[in-house]
């Protein structure tokens, strides 16, 4: 095997007593069954092939030694749950002032009661139930009752536009649509007639504000299973096998059509089981888990950390508020006080800049004591030095463990990071409040994480080890060991619905998942990502350049800086647009012209008396203008070669955001979009 094709595994599982049950349950199948054995026990649908693109269809399922785990189907999984944890609670919901509170039995009774809506709703087997809403109980009751019903369940973002939502209806052929409200009704009710799969619409959050044929209210809709016998449903539950189609993940479509991601029950039992253990989350048994649930659920980080973990061990889930990224998360945080959460890059981005301007508007004393604590815990994580003094330590963590309790962290002993990178400012900072941020790393196509970072496998700024259990390997690897990141595991997808060009680009000839992604592992088995192949710069000249690191660089230098991205591609040289921190409007949350206060701090020590973004573009604070220019100097005077080096800059007039569409709906920077958006600023840096 040539070195460019290594192949590389984890056997060993995180050290803990999850862990060690899990070796234990390894050595007595390895002891009574083979894969052959397991596999003949298992109740799974014909298949020829490891991919398919049709969503009746089925795939044979990557096991080996490393994952001889039986195949289950995601109504088993729940079962299983039902059966230790049925009378814990699984859902917890504010309304009004007060939390409603589901036990697992009752979700699994919901869910079956939702099933039966489906079926009477007239759900075909392998369409699809889409559902458009922000994180609620009765989001996860839909999503599980609609794989119950044996339909396949579709995730709409919130923010998508009613053709966008015609799109992964009409695509997964939705027999029903589950609606929040009357803002995301409307969408629907727009494209409907365009729709001819579909049977009925459901909405689960307010009064139907009129009556219109096949619209149901969420009670109506869940006094439709009374008609549905338990028999009926069970037939179809016993009907599913592990290797068919269950849920639907659809891309963000940054460069074309979003993408249908197919994934089958025993992607969703196996990743829930495998990946949280990877990142030391506790079964009910030893430790009921408490997690709050506010990113998109139609993105994978957040589906399968919320939900489908939430099933496999037993962990409490609240739901925050669906302002939550406008600012009141914190609040749900303070009373949920989770175990564990996950945040994308730009939420802890978000959540650095807010406790910033707590600490700057601290009396002298206390932002001393903040500060001095922060250093402190920052050289202790970074262990810069040999010899930490155990007594200074245990002070600053006094103070800081009340900075965590006003964030809503006061129980909280695992963080995790996902969906898109995270800069080394971020990670530092957070370091400096004793909270180590777990980096994630996978793809939709690999049912979220390959790789996971936790309490027994950390190494800062690296994505983790490769989930035990799965493999990968580098191919094209460079001089520097870098190479494009390749999945082998029972988290591969079945295909992308309806398109078997793609699915066969994404896939190798033996079956592999290519990441597009560049990246290295050290001697230890960490994953350091690089930068994305069809993100590569590469320049008139011929070198290739990652914009990650130069653009993460620029922000480190440069404090006032919200959002950098590089160009260069094709180019004589490269240049960048940058835009500046500034205020949100919580209401639509589009970005503001006046100045965060990290921003107009950062001014006044420059002498400058700017508050507004206005104040300083094109050129009108030449104090601004100067710092910017030597910050990128000095990003410059460690570029490795003169291509790398940042010629032009632009500040843009306002901050990247969603609405604007330059970040998608977990804040992940939309490059293709953003060079539409701003050709004419990106031609101008170019003309002669």
């Amino acid at each position: 095997m040539s070195t460019s094709t290594q192949i590389h595994q984890q056997t060993d599982p995180t050290n803990n007593q999850l862990g060690q049950r899990y070796v234990h349950v390894i050595n007595i199948i390895s002891e009574k069954k083979s894969i052959e054995e397991v596999l003949a026990g298992a109740e799974l649908a014909p298949a020829q092939s490891l991919w398919t693109t049709e969503a009746s269809g089925s795939v044979q399922l990557r096991m080996d030694e490393l994952c001889p785990e039986q195949p289950i189907t995601v109504h088993q999984m729940f079962t299983n749950s039902v059966q230790k944890y049925g009378k814990l609670t699984a859902l917890a919901s504010k309304k009004g002032n007060k939390w409603e509170k589901v036990t697992f039995s009752e979700y699994y009774h919901l869910s079956r009661m939702a099933a039966k809506g489906f079926l009477k709703l007239g759900l075909e087997r392998f369409h699809s139930v889409a559902i458009l809403g922000f994180n609620s109980a009765e989001w996860f009751i839909a999503a599980v009752g609609a794989v119950f019903a044996g339909g396949i369940m579709a995730g709409i973002y919130t923010t998508n536009s009613p053709d966008a939502c015609l799109y992964v209806a009409n695509d997964s052929r939705a027999n029903v649509i589950v609606v929040e409200n009357q803002k995301q009704l409307d969408k629907i009710l727009e494209v409907k007639d365009k729709l001819p799969h579909l049977k009925a619409i459901v909405q689960y959050s307010g009064s139907l504000k009129e009556k219109l044929p096949n619209l149901y209210s969420w009670e109506e809709f869940m006094g439709l299973g009374l008609e549905v016998s338990d028999q009926e449903l069970d037939e179809v539950i016993c009907s599913q096998k592990a290797n068919q189609c269950c849920v639907l993940i659809y891309t963000s479509g940054t460069t074309g059509s979003p993408k249908g991601v197919m994934l089958s029950h025993d992607n969703i039992t196996w990743t829930a089981h495998h990946a949280s253990r990877a990142g030391d989350m506790q079964p009910a048994e030893i430790s009921q888990e408490s997690l709050v649930s506010y990113l998109p659920l139609s993105h994978i980080a957040a589906q399968i950390y919320d939900l489908w973990t939430g099933i496999q061990w037993g962990e409490q889930v609240s739901f925050a508020q669906p302002d939550a990224l406008k600012g009141s998360l914190v609040d749900t945080l303070r009373e949920a006080t989770p175990t564990a959460h996950m945040g994308v890059p730009r939420v802890w981005e978000k959540i650095m800049e807010k406790i910033k301007e707590g600490i700057s508007q601290c009396g002298y004393m206390k932002r001393k004591l903040v500060t001095w604590a922060m250093s402190v815990s920052l050289e202790a994580n970074q262990r810069l030095t040999k010899y930490v003094n155990h007594f200074t330590v245990y002070h600053c963590l006094l103070v800081l463990q009340k900075l965590r309790a006003e964030l809503g962290f006061s129980n909280c002993v695992k963080f995790f990071s996902g969906a898109a990178p995270i800069g080394s400012e971020t990670l530092q900072f957070f370091l400096g409040l004793n909270i180590r941020l777990y980096e994630a790393y996978g793809m939709s196509e690999s049912s979220g994480p390959h790789f996971m970072s936790g309490p027994k496998a950390y190494q800062f700024s690296s994505c983790g080890k490769v989930v035990p259990g799965c493999q990968y390997k580098l191919v094209n690897v460079d001089g520097d060991g870098i190479g494009e990141v390749c999945f082998w595991g029972r988290n591969v997808f079945m295909g992308f619905l309806n398109m078997e060009d793609k699915t066969k680009e994404a896939l190798d000839e033996d079956g592999w998942l290519r990441s597009g992604d560049l990246g290295r592992v050290d001697e230890d088995g960490f994953l350091y990502i690089t930068g994305r192949i069809k993100e590569l710069i590469i320049t008139a000249g011929g070198e290739n350049i990652p914009p990650l690191p130069i653009e993460d660089a620029v922000k480190q230098e440069l404090p006032i800086i919200s959002n950098a991205m590089l160009i260069g591609d094709k180019r004589k040289f490269l240049s960048i647009l940058l835009t500046l921190k500034c205020t949100i409007n919580p209401e639509t949350t589009e970005p503001t012209d006046i100045l965060s206060l990290e921003a107009v701090e950062f001014c006044q020590r420059l002498g400058s008396q700017s508050t507004k973004v206005s104040d300083i573009i094109g050129g009108k604070d030449k104090l601004v203008y100067q710092s910017i220019e030597e910050g990128i100097a000095r990003v410059n005077s460690k570029a490795t070669s003169n291509a790398q080096r940042i010629q032009k800059w632009i500040i843009l007039g306002k901050d990247f955001s969603i609405v604007g569409g330059e970040l998608g709906p977990t804040m992940k920077l939309r490059r293709p979009a953003v060079l539409q958006i701003y050709h004419s600023e990106i031609e101008s840096f170019y003309r002669e």
